[in-house]
């Protein structure tokens, strides 16, 4: 493993601590939420805004978000994705013994198959081109192929989000989680992109002044914003140790496939 990988492995893992405890204090957050106003927020309700266990969720989520981000400017995505399934050891040890989520034999042998295949991902990820400037990611953004990756994911978020969210979203975990997974994937790129761009601003090659490095800034916020709805209305209507490992498969996987695409890391 190089010396790029390394600081991408380390930041990978602490981000995963961070976000999969904020899974469970965001859940409790919610449910306090919930209680006091009688609404929740998997059938719009935004009463958690108001409850700061909520909040301290969001910062820890955050802080996890950040070392995730550094860690993309290091190493390819294909190595910092899958490490994200320490999070969900984290949220499932976590939900078991502070919500009372009972994790059985059948989602201890999970956690153990999710660690086994990011480890042999780990040990087998490829080394990644280094880039000289974001209008070489532009580029490669731009490419047929990744354009059409770009309006399927498009096309499926608003079918899931105006067809079948309104009809099945509470009951079926795989329209909540397929939405924050699809917009995922694309933030993954659009924060790789961004990352990058910061680092070689920082080692003197300044791409602040490139339109195409404030364009992926744009794509990661409103990615964000979109899977953070969604990410709430999945853990107030379902089990927190089935929102965490299906959302971190459909993540990976398509992050993934992406990064393949745009990257050609194979």
């Amino acid at each position: 493993m190089t010396e790029e990988n390394l600081k991408g492995f380390i930041l990978a893992l602490l981000s995963s601590g961070f976000i999969g405890a904020s899974f469970i204090i965001k859940k409790k957050g919610l449910r306090k939420a919930a209680a006091a106003s009688g609404v929740r927020a998997g059938v719009g309700g935004y009463s958690y805004l108001l409850e700061p266990l909520w909040w301290i969720g969001l910062i820890t989520m955050i802080v996890g978000e950040i070392a995730n981000f550094v860690a993309y400017a290091f190493a390819p995505a294909v190595l910092v994705t899958p490490l994200g399934a320490l999070s969900i050891i984290v949220s499932a040890v976590l939900a078991h013994f502070i919500l009372k989520e009972r994790l059985h034999k059948l989602g201890m042998l999970g956690c153990v198959m999710c660690i086994v295949g990011s480890v042999i991902i780990v040990i087998h990820a490829p080394q990644e081109y280094p880039i000289a400037s974001v209008q070489e990611i532009w580029s490669m953004a731009t490419q047929p192929a990744f354009l059409l990756y770009v309006g399927s994911v498009i096309v499926l978020v608003f079918i899931l989000v105006f067809h079948f969210a309104p009809r099945c979203g509470h009951s079926n975990v795989l329209v909540f989680t397929g939405i924050c997974s699809l917009m995922g994937s694309l933030s993954v790129m659009s924060v790789k992109a961004l990352g990058t761009s910061i680092k070689l601003s920082f080692e003197g090659k300044n791409q602040l002044i490139y339109a195409e490095t404030w364009f992926f800034m744009m794509v990661v916020a409103i990615s964000v914003i979109t899977q953070m709805n969604y990410l709430n209305k999945a853990l107030d209507t379902f089990n927190t140790a089935v929102v965490s490992p299906i959302y971190y498969v459909m993540f990976t996987t398509l992050t993934i496939l992406a990064s393949v695409i745009m990257f050609k890391v194979f």
